[in-house]
């Protein structure tokens, strides 16, 4: 009877060191900054990743975001926990002193943003942009592309007169003639050539390779690992999922921006969905987009961009 109190005791014991080591590597909640039109949105709307976490104890909490330049703010302050976004904002966030990391990345997408003019435009290629008013978000990911395709033309970002505008408000400046051009990404991009008969002057291919990045906080990542793991391989579970069943991805993602499903369909098209952990050569591509925003003004200080790797990553 001893010997089988002693054994009930040690298996308590045991039980409550294990749960309290659980408790140790697994938060309570996470916040995660999402935008209406990219993969996190079917994660939130499938609710698979709710309940993988919901099994662990997390909470999940979707914060929405316009663009990837406010939502690293957000990540920087400490609001939000993950983030997925383009190119070119977590440099910017890096030279803020956004204390961040690169968990993984999707396949390259340079068909998925443009420079776009109206169909009856004068202009016929990027060197036409010379004096031109070009819309953009300024941070964003395309201002990557504008950089480099001006470059391809012998132009440089003080040969055009840059138009800070958000995708909605630059959208309705298109449609007015209120700008000459307008560089944007997939599903504006779709929507805009669908319904407003834009004439595309210049998509990425060739000159920049547009990834989608899926971010963390360093405290969270290197706090909470085994999260952070899980998250990449519910992002590789619904990329599977997105890349074999177009038709329901552009259902959900109509329904999360508004946008027609046909919108979505031509979007998709050109979307490979996935998520890779990095490599040094995405991260060598990387420093390429931060050199280039150094030299023309972008960024007022340069940017070690593999200062943000993962501990897991390093070797």
């Amino acid at each position: 009877m001893k010997k089988l109190v002693l054994n009930t005791i040690a298996a308590a014991v045991l039980l409550a060191t294990v749960q309290a080591a659980q408790a140790e590597t697994t938060p309570k909640e996470v916040n995660i900054g999402y935008q209406k039109a990219n993969i996190f949105a079917l994660l939130k709307y499938r609710g698979t990743l709710d309940a993988d976490f919901k099994k662990q104890g997390i909470d999940v909490h979707w914060v929405e975001f316009t663009a990837g330049p406010q939502m690293l703010e957000g990540l920087n302050v400490g609001s939000i926990d993950l983030a997925a976004t383009g190119d070119a904002p977590p440099v910017i966030a890096q030279a803020a002193k956004a204390d961040l990391v690169y968990l993984a990345h999707s396949p390259a997408s340079p068909k998925t943003e443009a420079i776009v003019v109206p169909e009856n435009s004068a202009i016929k290629t990027v060197a036409d942009l010379k004096g031109k008013r070009v819309a953009l978000n300024k941070g964003s990911d395309v201002n990557y592309l504008l950089v480099a395709a001006l470059e391809n033309a012998g132009l440089t970002y003080k040969d055009i007169k840059p138009v800070y505008l958000a995708p909605s408000d630059a959208r309705a400046a298109f449609q007015r003639g209120a700008i000459d051009a307008w560089v944007i990404w997939d599903p504006f991009l779709a929507e805009v050539e669908t319904n407003a008969k834009a004439r595309e002057l210049k998509n990425a291919e060739g000159l920049v390779p547009h990834y989608t990045f899926f971010l963390a906080s360093r405290k969270f990542a290197e706090g909470y690992p085994q999260t952070a793991e899980k998250l990449i391989d519910e992002l590789k579970s619904t990329s599977d999922w997105a890349n074999t069943h177009a038709d329901a991805t552009a259902d959900i993602l109509s329904k999360s921006t508004g946008l027609d499903k046909s919108i979505w369909a031509k979007a998709l098209a050109r979307m490979p969905f996935g998520a890779e952990r990095m490599t040094p050569q995405v991260f060598k591509e990387q420093q390429v987009l931060a050199d280039k925003f150094k030299n023309v003004g972008l960024l007022p200080v340069a940017v070690n961009v593999n200062s943000a790797t993962w501990s897991l990553d390093k070797h």
